[in-house]
């Protein structure tokens, strides 16, 4: 199912967020398009630069930041792009502006951290030397952080071509658990033409916002907005 409407108003512009989706396009057109082969190559995150089996054309320890911003084809960054827009807007509006730009790297290192540990230690040497690239793990953290916030959010969006509107319990529970599924079966990151999916970079950053916005809501140093003023209704 493709997400194209959560129903919910935000209180204040999505700042974060709407630059996260513009500085995510800029990269895409003025940096990629041009080379898109050679700009993958070099910006990408390498799992064997961590443990040092190979010699990545950056330190990985700015490479899990620039590859968070690259896309192996348009449907990879306009997939990613419509989730963010979508859920991001108001994990942000629960978190604050700072918060949730803090929160959206930290979900994106620890999505990247975990496809990387599951691949250097249950994958061969040729899959570590494959280019992590995209920023569906810190978007994974994104939609974990919102399945806590709010669940009972109306997900509206495309089945094939048939409109369909479910919670967002019931739709985000069933990403997660496909993404697990899948992981269990591959362990192979993004490809330079965006063939493969780093699903334990979902599953990772999923967890990961999951528990962060539990403890926070548990600590009461966040709140989601009230459904009928979000909505629109009487309150």
């Amino acid at each position: 199912m493709l997400p194209l409407s959560d129903g919910l108003r935000s209180r204040n512009f999505p700042l974060v967020n709407v630059t996260l989706i513009v500085a995510n396009f800029a990269v895409w057109l003025v940096y990629e398009l041009p080379h898109l082969n050679s700009s993958i190559y070099h910006a990408s995150f390498y799992p064997c630069a961590v443990n040092g089996s190979c010699h990545a054309p950056e330190p990985w320890g700015i490479s899990w930041i620039t590859a968070m911003f690259l896309h192996g084809s348009w449907d990879h960054i306009l997939g990613n792009m419509l989730f963010l827009a979508v859920f991001g807007k108001n994990v942000e509006d629960a978190f604050g502006h700072v918060r949730y730009l803090v929160f959206y790297f930290a979900g994106g290192f620890v999505a990247m951290m975990t496809q990387t540990l599951m691949t250097l230690l249950f994958a061969n040497h040729a899959a570590s030397l494959v280019p992590n690239l995209g920023a569906s793990g810190a978007i994974a953290a994104v939609l974990g952080a919102y399945f806590v916030l709010y669940p009972r959010s109306r997900v509206f969006g495309l089945a094939a071509i048939i409109p369909v509107t479910v919670s967002a319990y019931v739709f985000l529970g069933f990403w997660f658990l496909y993404q697990l599924f899948e992981a269990n079966f591959g362990l192979f990151s993004s490809t330079a033409n965006g063939g493969g999916v780093a699903f334990f970079a979902h599953v990772g950053g999923f967890i990961f916002g999951l528990i962060v916005a539990r403890t926070l809501v548990s600590a009461r140093r966040i709140q989601p907005q009230d459904y009928g003023a979000a909505l629109g209704a009487p309150v």
